[in-house]
This record gives structure tokens, sequence and C-alpha cells, in this order.
């Protein structure tokens, strides 16, 4: 027990009441004065008065000894007295939750990871003393604070009973910054974190304070569903479904999980399999889906036995209606219209009939600047230089080489550039470098001797691939990879408009949709909830939040305009790896050996005492007299 607080602590002077409590049985009673018609009762007058005589003892009381006790408790839970736990009391300290999907993980017995956490953060509550201050944040794919720093028991256990799980990956940097962020308004020397240790190992951000890493135990063993991807084979579709289950903890048990996987389309079956999957392995599984229309697709795996993270065991993904690519190309360059006329996937405009143009494009193949106003999510420009690059680099007539590219970037896979001759040469500015080309947003995929010669810029969801020489005036339409990297533009445009390649959308955040500008639409989600959105000038509809597996749909008024499915779909969730240390920029964090002790607070103590100290003096001196007289009678 820690004594100095006691000893300076405010309300020690209430021990001086003590004083004026004895002094109260040391006044001498004053009676009157009577004559009395014998000495026979003149000792017991003596005696009275020796008893309250300042200077004598006085015999004993028990009514005063219990008095006494009950002000000592009295007092005593006033100072608010603690046992300390051996471990740096903070006024003020943030407590980090971890709230992310890993956290709904059970152990054998049935209780979540979030669970065991609120156990242990009820224990920091329920021990707070009067000077200490929690602030209880929660961490997810963002950070919330669910209460400011405040010793509050009843608003801490309120904010802890409701704090749920959210179905999205761990992002710690959010919480740590928003606790950096309190630090400049309170003194904060620690904070904690508590966790399942699934989270980040390496963490950009630079501790202005310390870190207490709080993991409790691992839950059992899982299985789950990490990704969903199809493509599309003419009117058919190849659903691939990938299923990994966790590595096996020591001396657990190491027996493969068989499970059931099945494949649903607007709430029909249409194919299930069996799987065995041994612990830390993945497997993947294919259903072929013969369909060219729209379809609501559900992976749904049901796990035999044990099973300790259920929001990975579904999954969504939403097949649009099978249509070719619409792409413009301008009748300047018939390289590229010949070469986009081989694939039967392509609608091109202008077309051969005379059609010229349409309200929108998947695909813009052309060597003007003006065409950049066309509304398509994918351009190749031919021999322009954006305005954005006009300081950077120049174009000269003269003959350039390729010297390098990114055989792996998507627009250049199985295109070799080896003695590709090039009549116009982009020149490099003086003093600049790649970096300054990263820094305005390109990606250089090709370069020359002088300056880059290949670019990618991706902004607003639209994709921008520059060749900043004409094709025209290279050798490059002549070669064998000119056929294929026009073919390789078309998938670019075709995965970006979902018709080649689609992948299940994972939760967090909805992807964009272009709806009507700026109109306010309801968004419902899974559990009923319904919030509204408004989009941009643009008409495009972003930053809905989505941080539970299911369908979410949007509607405008009655009418109900799209639909769309998300899933957890991360390795790292259904893995519930553990993380033992923190990497952060100069120091790494590692776990506590023990879990957080807090001071444990006694005035409840000593208040209930006090409380059973009043009992006791109010029976013994309101027993009845009868009692008494009765047991003396009895000894006569």
């Amino acid at each position: 027990m820690s004594w100095w607080p006691f000893i300076a602590n405010q309300w020690a002077w209430l021990f001086l009441l003590l004083v004026p409590l004895v002094i109260f049985y040391f006044l001498k009673l004053k009676r009157p004065r009577l004559d009395i018609p014998s000495l026979a009762l003149w000792r017991s007058v003596l005696n009275d008065q020796r008893v309250n005589s300042p200077f004598q003892r006085f015999k004993r009381n028990i009514l005063l000894l219990l008095q006494i006790l009950l002000l000592l408790c009295l007092v005593l839970a006033a100072m608010q007295p603690f046992v300390p736990s051996g471990a740096d009391r903070a006024n003020y300290l943030p407590v980090l939750i971890d709230s992310s999907a890993s956290m709904a993980a059970v152990d054998a017995e049935g209780r979540s990871r979030l669970d065991e956490v609120k156990q242990e953060v009820r224990k920091l509550i329920d021990n707070l003393l009067p000077d200490q201050r929690l602030c209880l944040i929660s961490v997810s794919s963002s950070a919330r604070q669910l209460t400011d720093f405040t010793d509050n028991q009843r608003v801490l256990r309120d904010a802890i009973d409701r704090l749920e799980v959210s179905q999205v990956a761990s992002r710690l940097e959010d919480a740590l910054r928003m606790t950096q962020a309190l630090a400049r308004t309170v003194p904060i020397e620690t904070a904690v974190l508590y966790t399942d240790g699934n989270v980040p190992a390496e963490i950009d951000f630079e501790l202005p304070f310390q870190l207490n890493y709080q993991q409790i135990p691992p839950a059992g063993k899982n299985i789950g569903i990490t990704a969903l991807n199809a493509r599309r084979s003419d009117t058919r579709w190849d659903v691939f479904v990938r299923v990994e289950g966790t590595k096996a903890a020591p001396g657990a048990d190491e027996a493969p999980t068989s499970a059931g996987v099945a494949l649903l389309q607007n709430g029909k079956e249409l194919a299930n399999e069996m799987i065995s999957l041994a612990a830390g392995q993945s497997q993947r599984i294919v259903f072929p889906v013969e369909t060219a229309g729209a379809g609501m697709l559900e992976v749904r795996l049901k796990p035999e036995g044990f099973d300790a993270l259920a929001s990975d065991n579904l999954a969504y993904l939403d097949l649009p209606v099978g249509r070719p690519l619409a792409v413009f190309c301008p009748d300047s360059l018939e390289s590229y219209r010949h070469a986009l006329r081989g694939n039967k996937d392509v609608l091109l405009y202008p077309s051969d009939e005379g059609e010229s143009k349409a309200a929108s494009y998947d695909l813009v193949i052309t060597d003007r600047k003006a065409d950049a106003d066309l509304e398509a999510a994918t351009f190749l420009f031919v021999g322009v230089v954006p305005d954005d690059l006009s300081k950077l680099v120049h174009m000269e007539e003269a003959l350039a080489q390729v010297i390098d590219w990114q055989r792996s970037t998507p627009l250049l896979q199985h295109v070799l550039l080896t003695d590709v001759q090039i009549a116009d040469r982009p020149v490099s500015a003086e003093g600049v470098r790649d970096r300054d080309y990263e820094d305005v947003g390109y990606e250089i995929l090709a370069t020359g001797r002088t300056g880059p010669l290949v670019l990618r810029k991706e902004a607003a969801g639209r994709t921008a691939l520059y060749l900043l020489f004409h094709t025209d005036r290279s050798t490059l339409p002549y070669r064998v990879g000119f056929p294929i990297l026009v073919s390789n533009a078309v998938q670019i445009a075709m995965q970006q408009a979902g018709l080649s390649e689609i992948r299940g959308q994972q939760t967090g955040v909805l992807p964009p949709r272009n709806l009507k500008p700026e109109t306010v639409y309801q968004v419902q989600a899974p559990d009923g909830s319904i919030s509204e959105a408004r989009t941009a000038t643009d008409g495009t509809l972003s930053g809905v939040a989505a941080p539970s597996i299911g369908r979410y749909t949007i509607r405008e008024g009655r009418t109900e305009v799209a639909s769309i499915g998300v899933s957890l779909l991360t390795v790292s969730e259904t893995s519930l790896a553990t993380v033992e240390q923190l990497q952060f920029r100069e120091l790494s964090v590692g776990v506590a050996g023990t879990m957080l002790k807090s001071d444990h607070p006694l005035w409840g103590v000593f208040a209930a005492f006090g409380f059973a100290l009043l009992l006791v003096e109010w029976w013994y001196f309101q027993r009845r007299p009868g009692g008494v007289m009765r047991r003396v009678e009895g000894r006569g």
C-alpha cells in the first residue's frame, strides 16, 4: 500500500475530528446540588466524579470505540487509498481497442477476442482512481474515439458495452495518429493497445509516447474465403474461389479440416464441392457459370467441426451484363484500327458503316489532345505530351531507342521493344529526374537515353497511357509486338470496365458508382440501417462506408439503382496470424509479458466496514432492555 499519498491527501485534515469526539467524552457533567439522607451513596458519587475528570482515565466505553472506528473508516474512504500494482501510473491514459474482423474469432469456450478485451478494459474502469482519466479509441480500418478523457465510470462502461466488431482489416496507424493529436491537449506519456495481435507488423509512425502492447490469447483454428474473382470467356464466366486456413498452433490438433463450398446465383444453388484443407494451406476451386447477363453470385463455406471466425465463410460477386468493348479510334490511326478489327469483343468508333460516335467509351486511342474530353475510363494517347509535363520534357526530331521498359506492366507484356527505331526523341529538361515525373503522378513504363518514352497515370478512376512518340514515326507498327500492345490496351480497358475480369468487393468503402449528378441517394446496409449519400457534380457516388459483409442497396426514392455485395476477403484476418513485435520508424515494441494490472482502490472496503460498524452500533444500543433485565433476574 502506498502511504505517502495518504499523508499529503487533501482530506487528511479530517483526522482532526477525533479531537472533538474524544473531548466530548471528557467533559464533566453539570449536576444539581442535593441533600442526601445517607453516606452510603457517597462512594458512588466519588467514582462517578473520577470518571468524568479530564485528569483521570475514563472507564471503557464501547460507544466511543465504535464512533472512533467509524470516523477513521469514513476519513480513510474519503482519502481514496489504493494498493499500487507496481506499474507506472498515468493520469491520462488512452486505451486503444482492436475491433477489426479477427476480434470476432472465438475460442473453444465460445468467447470472442473482443469479449476478452472488454473484460480487461472493465477492470481498468472499475479500478479507476480519482485523478485518472481514460479515453477509449476503437481501432479497425480507421480510428474512432468512443469517449473523451473522463473518470465517469458509467460513461466508460456504456461505451465499452456498445463497442462491436467491424468486419474490416485492422489499420493501427490511424489510431496512433489520433492519440498523437490528443497529446496536444493533455499530457500523454503512455497508451495501451488491446488486440489479438492480428495487426500490421510494420507501421510508418514515429511514437511520441510509450505503447503498452497487450495481446490476448489467440482463438481457435479457422478457415475462410480469401479471394473471389471471375473471368469471362465468350458467354461463360469462370468463377475462382480461394479458401485458406490458419497455421496449426504448437501442440494443437493438425488434422485437416473438411468443408463444403457452394455457389449460388440469385439465391439458387448452381454447384457445390467438398474440400479437405490442411492447417496453413490454401486451395482454389473453379466454378463455370453459363450466363451472358447480370447475376448476383454468392459463395458459402460450411466447415465441418470447429471454426473460429464466421464472417469469412460468405462472399459475394456481382456479374455484369456481357457486351462488347466500346473503343474510339480516329481514322488517322489506321494501324491501330486494323489491329482492333481483329478483336471480336470490340465495337469500333467511328465504325466502317458510318456510325461516328457514342455517348461514352470504354477505351479511347487517339493522337489528339482534344479527345481527352471524351467520356471514357481508359485512354491511350499516341504522340501526345501532357500539358502538366510541358516543363519537364519536350520532343525533338531525332532518333531515339528504347533502353529499358517494364516487361511485367500490363501494357507492355509480351511486347519486345529491342531495336525499335523511333524518329521522335523525348528530352527531359536539365536537372529533371525520374522522381520528378512520379511527383506529378506519372509512372515511367519505358525510357530512352534522354527521357521517358511511355508513361501511365491513374487519377479519379481513369487510366491514361501515353506514348510520347508517334508510332507512325517508328518501326513499331511493323513489329510482331504491335498487335500485342493493342490487345493489351483492350484487356486493360475491359478489366477497367469489369467486362473481362471482376473481383469481389471488400468491406470498408463501397466502390464508386456513376449516377445522376448532385442527387441524394439512400444506402441500405445489410443490417437494415439506412444512410444518405450525395453524388458529386460529375455524378460519382463515392466514400460510402461498408463496415459489414452483405449486400448494400442504393435507391433513389423507391427505385433501386444498384445492389453491391461486399465480403471480407482478407488473408490477414482469416489467417488469425499474430505479431509479437511492432516495428515503428525508429524503435520496436514487443508484447507485454503479463496483462496490464491497475491500482486497486480501497475506499469501498473502508466505506463498507464503516457501514458495518454503524449497523453494529445501532444494534447494540437500540436493543430492548427487557432482555438484559431478564438475564439479570435469572442470575439472581
